[in-house]
């Protein structure tokens, strides 16, 4: 069985994460750190303190028998690419699968946040992802889709001072009015903690919004070779 360590700003994302990967033969081991999404407004804050910690914890994550690392917190990921190198196992953000389908099919994508801190970050990570060739080389250079960042303001708090119900009713609103107000462009919840919200605006008015959780379990199957049980 393999042991996938997990690392989240938040609590609430356990939860889904587990339920995600209840039908697959995997241990899930959980590291939890809100630190820095409650420093990312002091003055001080960077990309460097951000880096410094998510490497030493994913240094400590490998050395604690993990065989790969999932980062659920796209502020986390948004410094993967480097920090991802410098540990014995794979590292898989949460925005890998959604960056690979982007890639993949040529959209219209309005990529839609709760937190401002990891738009820059995330969509950095879109336009690079959009540059990169596939295994056959070929750059997706010349069908680049239009991409565009949307965040729903004031709500990322409710979820980080344990107000989950209103968290969730917030994030399912602003999703509906967002996908409503770009009609024949492709929605996209970037942030893990958006996915209940983004399957049940799917669910109830038929409006399809996608999210990294939707293609996390094959991914994984993929990359991975995690097993259904």
């Amino acid at each position: 069985m393999i042991t996938i360590g997990c690392f989240h700003a938040h609590y609430s994302n356990i939860t889904l994460i587990e339920e995600a990967l209840a039908a697959y033969e995997v241990e899930l081991v959980h590291y939890v750190d809100p630190g820095l999404d409650r420093l990312k407004h002091d003055a001080d804050f960077s990309d460097v303190v951000i880096r410094d910690k998510v490497a030493q914890t994913l240094r400590w994550i490998a050395e604690c028998h993990a065989d790969a690392i999932l980062v659920t917190c796209t502020l986390f990921a948004t410094v993967l690419e480097q920090e991802a190198t410098q540990v014995p196992v794979p590292v898989i953000g949460i925005d890998d699968p959604l960056l690979q389908e982007i890639r993949r099919i040529a959209e219209d994508y309005i990529i839609v946040f709760t937190n401002p801190a990891t738009i820059e970050g995330t969509m950095a990570r879109v336009n690079q992802a959009l540059q990169q060739a596939d295994e056959n080389g070929q750059l997706y250079v010349s069908q680049t889709p239009q991409t565009e960042a949307v965040c729903i303001p004031g709500t990322f708090e409710l979820i980080m001072r344990g107000d989950k119900h209103g968290y969730h009713e917030a994030a399912r609103e602003g999703l509906q009015q967002i996908a409503e107000q770009y009609p024949g462009k492709t929605v996209v919840a970037a942030q893990l903690s958006m996915a209940p919200a983004a399957a049940q605006v799917t669910i109830d008015c038929g409006i399809p919004i996608h999210s990294p959780l939707a293609l996390l379990a094959a991914y994984l199957e993929k990359n991975l070779g995690v097993a259904r049980q």
